[in-house]
């Protein structure tokens, strides 16, 4: 590789860096956290970005020291990013020209980068099949990138991630902000989807193992796993490392009898369980003097709004109501936020 060994899938420019997860290339080149450089030595690696907008990603790339070629069917786009490398003394290192995505040869470079529009007309598109360069000339692109890293939205279908990709979920102080799909031939070869999740700040990889949750009943906490983890699947590692089980198999809420300090995962102590009524949900939230309450809700059907102002509550105390179902029945969770352990 030329001037320097950029790492493929498992370690390299990933994700979005800079200012936070808004700001550039994350996960495993520090991001949020910082933009440490993403495991190449010497002069960083030459890396296309095939739709770079005002430059937010290249200036990251840029400052992670990369040598970018950037390219954008818009010209006052590309000025734009061009201005902006100039105010942030990165011009030697960046050049923006016009050009559309599909021209770009990326066998000339080290590494491909991709963050495809996703906003159409009518507003934000989760279709992939509407994304700007289309979703046929990205996939070429990445078949012929010696690597490849493509930004994607977290929600996008399993099935339109290429066979050998490694998948990661990215979220920001819990919210998860983006997903990056990282390709090469050589990975490609050996092995089929890799999935991982990464926590900003903190830097906080989990990767997939094959674990798989148990199921069995309701213990004394309930964890619900970061965002990031449930998007990559990831909810049997999550049960692995809190040595928790399901409460109900279809769901990704985890349970569990210790208390378990983890980044990937908030924890409620379940002080009262039972079948979903509001009657009875009402009546139990007046005894314990309830008059501030957070709903959280998974595979329930109430309108959270709706059932805060039935609830009529006026006591002094605060707590965590959780709607889901175990074993397939309707369930309020009357819990509190547990102290770390």
């Amino acid at each position: 590789m030329p001037g320097g060994t950029a790492q493929g899938p498992g370690g390299g420019v990933s994700g979005r860096a800079g200012e936070g997860p808004e700001g550039g290339v994350s996960g495993r080149t520090g991001g949020g956290a910082g933009g440490e450089r993403p495991g190449w030595t010497g002069e960083g690696p030459r890396v296309v970005d095939v739709c770079c907008g005002s430059g937010g990603d290249l200036l990251a790339l840029a400052r992670a020291g990369c040598l970018v070629d950037a390219v954008d069917t818009d010209p006052l786009t590309v000025a734009v990013a061009r201005a902006n490398a100039e105010a942030l003394g990165l011009a030697e290192r960046v050049t923006v020209r016009v050009a559309d995505a599909a021209s770009v040869s990326p066998e000339d470079y080290d590494v491909l980068f991709a963050d495809p529009a996703r906003r159409t007309a009518r507003g934000r598109t989760f279709d992939p099949m509407a994304y700007s360069p289309p979703w046929p000339v990205v996939l070429d692109l990445l078949a012929r990138a010696p690597l490849a890293c493509l930004k994607v939205a977290p929600g996008i279908p399993y099935e339109f991630i290429p066979e050998g990709a490694e998948a990661e979920w990215v979220s920001y102080k819990g919210e998860v902000k983006e997903a990056s799909l990282w390709t090469s031939p050589g990975a490609a070869r050996e092995a089929g989807l890799v999935r991982l999740a990464t926590l900003l700040p903190g830097g906080h990889v989990l990767r997939d193992t094959g674990a798989v949750a148990p199921t069995g009943p309701l213990g004394r906490y309930v964890y619900e796993p970061d965002g990031a983890a449930i998007r990559a699947h990831l909810v049997g590692e999550v049960a692995e490392l809190v040595g928790g089980r399901l409460a109900d198999p279809m769901i990704a809420y985890i349970t569990g009898d210790d208390p378990v300090d983890t980044p990937w995962a908030a924890r409620y102590e379940v002080e009262e369980a039972l079948p979903f009524s509001l009657k009875r949900l009402r009546a139990a939230l007046r005894d314990r003097k309830i008059g501030n309450v957070t709903i959280k809700k998974r595979a329930s059907a109430v309108d959270i709004e709706r059932l805060r102002s039935d609830l009529r509550l006026s006591g002094t105390e605060s707590a965590v109501v959780i709607l889901t179902r175990i074993m397939d029945k309707p369930a309020a969770l009357i819990c509190r936020p547990a102290s770390p352990a």
